[in-house]
């Protein structure tokens, strides 16, 4: 099965990072966030990858045309009858990726729309490109096919960004929260679609969680899969800062491999 992954966008809210790099190759503990992204698929068998590209997508090229080199001992033969041999096994021995230039100013509906040719089967799966979970993906899946409709988000129960203060008419302190979770649901990414998305996706301007996604939510085909444990989307440098310092400290949820 397919996974498309969104990594066209240009991550303004990360400038510090996105001014040299396509934020999927922001760095959590040395490895691009679009490797922990692939590896938490992997471990659920996922391991067809379909990638969006868009702004600086020649690193996103360049990181997988070096990938071997990179992640293995290799022997070179220098002169007319030069080879290379590769030493290692690393543990990405059978991803199969797709690189798709999609455009710079695309948005996130027309980018899907451009990737329709590599999608061949009837069930794929969507995530954006700087958002990490433990989710079950399987247990996604299975709900998916379960109800029969086209599209499913998965959705959590945001944290307030705030302290709650409960307080009387006279200025009482009652009740203090820290950072709270909500009443409400957000989206958290990771879809699964049936091909019949496409019918929805009619031109490369169209926002995926705009008009399509509300399209699919009034003809009744949009259902919800909710996820009680980890998500957490790289949006701003203290959100960068937090995931590497998780990593650092061997406190990562979402490394399920």
């Amino acid at each position: 099965m397919k996974v498309v992954v969104l990594c066209g966008g240009l991550g303004t809210r990360l400038r510090e990072e996105t001014e040299f790099r396509p934020k999927p190759m922001v760095e959590i503990g040395g490895r691009p966030i679009l490797w922990h992204i692939m590896k938490v698929y992997a471990h659920s068998g996922f391991r067809e990858f379909v990638l969006c590209l868009g702004y600086r997508g020649n690193m996103i090229k360049d990181y997988f045309l070096n990938y071997e080199a990179m992640n293995n001992d290799f022997t070179i033969c220098l002169g007319r009858k030069s080879q290379i041999s590769y030493n290692g096994i690393h543990a990405e021995q059978d991803f199969k990726v797709t690189l798709a230039e999609t455009g710079l100013e695309t948005m996130t509906g027309g980018r899907l729309r451009r990737v329709s040719n590599y999608i061949d089967g009837e069930t794929f799966m969507l995530s954006y490109g700087d958002g990490l979970a433990d989710i079950n993906l399987k247990q996604l899946l299975a709900f998916h096919k379960e109800h029969g409709k086209i599209a499913t988000v998965t959705t959590v129960t945001p944290t307030s960004r705030y302290g709650i203060v409960e307080m009387s008419g006279s200025g009482h302190v009652m009740k203090f929260l820290e950072k709270p979770r909500t009443d409400t649901f957000a989206s958290a990414g990771f879809f699964v679609f049936q091909r019949e998305i496409f019918n929805y996706l009619d031109k490369d301007s169209c926002i995926l969680e705009h008009e399509p996604l509300q399209r699919l939510a009034a003809d009744g085909q949009l259902m919800a899969y909710g996820h009680e444990g980890f998500f957490y989307a790289m949006d701003t440098y203290r959100e960068y800062e937090h995931l590497n310092a998780l990593w650092a400290k061997n406190q990562a949820p979402w490394k399920v491999w």
